[in-house]
């Protein structure tokens, strides 16, 4: 199981690394050299997915990774529309940092139907949106709010509430092209207070970045922008 692979990792302080693909922004045309950079990267895991995805491509993009690619293919949906039975599994999330009924719950049940239909491994994730000094698609989809940046502890209550409601990962997360990432303070509450595994994304821009959120307390970071921007990011 995939979710146990995470744990596994946290518990044996191997830190992992997730590239995060939006359909939308991908040409099949080059998917192939996409495909090889990813593979020369230290990514344990690929993310697809997006706050708004409008691609018809979802199936083929993760067909296509899956022939060339060993990294686990892990959904990463704004909506239902999003879901694929050709990944491995799903990152069943609540938007616990907002109060739009439709990301705590609605969304969640009309994926249901469809989730039913696959054979995906279900992962329940709290995400919690992190104010990044810039409005990013999120919080223009989802008409919530970001919580305060200078609050950590209320972002780690929220985590805790989260964990204690039954998710078995906590997303904490900038934004796309957010100008700041998650404050490392942030991270380091967060990770030392709560007992799952923990992402961070949005706003890393650079190794050293990476690093500093590992070195504060992620288990595993996430890459979307930066890697979109240059594929050869990694080099």
């Amino acid at each position: 199981m995939l979710y146990n692979q995470i744990v596994s990792a946290r518990q044996n302080n191997q830190k992992l690394l997730a590239i995060l693909l939006d359909p939308d922004k991908i040409d099949m045309e080059s998917i192939d050299n996409l495909i090889d950079k990813i593979n020369e990267s230290p990514a344990t895991h690929v993310f697809i997915g997006g706050s708004i995805v409008e691609a018809d491509s979802i199936d083929e993009l993760i067909i296509r990774l899956k022939q060339k690619t060993i990294a686990p293919i892990v959904l990463f949906p704004g909506n239902p529309s999003q879901i694929s039975k050709e990944a491995d599994a799903i990152l069943f999330l609540t938007l616990l940092s907002g109060r739009n009924p439709d990301y705590l719950i609605e969304h969640q049940v009309n994926a249901v139907p469809f989730l039913k239909k696959t054979k995906l491994e279900v992962i329940s994730t709290g995400y919690i949106l992190i104010e990044s000094g810039t409005q990013t698609a999120v919080e223009r989809v989802s008409k919530t709010d970001p919580l305060d940046r200078n609050n950590s502890d209320y972002v780690l209550q929220t985590a805790q509430a989260g964990e204690y409601i039954g998710n078995q990962l906590i997303y904490l997360e900038a934004g796309s092209g957010a100008k700041q990432a998650v404050p490392l303070e942030m991270i380091e509450k967060t990770s030392k207070n709560i007992q799952i595994p923990l992402i961070v994304g949005g706003g890393i821009r650079s190794k050293e970045a990476i690093d500093n959120a590992y070195r504060a307390g992620a288990d595993l970071v996430v890459i979307g922008t930066a890697f979109e921007n240059d594929i050869n990011f990694f080099n």
